[in-house]
């Protein structure tokens, strides 16, 4: 999938993967392609700095924890996440209805 197409939509993406979740950084990429059948590859120059706009707007929080060793930051949705999640699949489900309304009809009406 070009990243071009998911312009717009990509902090919904990642509240949506971290929905009850607590995830470090890598983890987060890893589902969402599994979650996308593999449509979904974004690289981590794109993921990151969106964590770090997602956290400074209060979004998700960040905790550092050791794992195998390794420092990692895991990510979790706060309150004010959880509503932004809310707002944004309302909003896809509205989007999504409106297009599917145009582009899902192979019969068009007459002009």
């Amino acid at each position: 999938m070009k990243a071009d197409a998911l312009r717009g939509h990509l902090d919904g993406l990642l509240l949506a993967t971290l929905d009850g979740r607590q995830l470090h950084g890598y983890a987060i990429i890893e589902a969402l392609q599994q979650r996308s059948g593999g449509a979904v590859d974004l690289p981590t120059g794109t993921v990151y700095p969106a964590l770090r706009r997602l956290e400074r707007a209060g979004h998700v929080r960040s905790d550092w924890s050791t794992v195998g060793g390794r420092q990692r930051r895991t990510y979790r949705l706060t309150q004010s996440g959880m509503r932004t999640l809310h707002d944004e699949r309302r909003a896809w489900r509205e989007f999504t209805s409106a297009i599917e309304g145009v582009l899902g009809s192979e019969a068009a009406a007459p002009v």
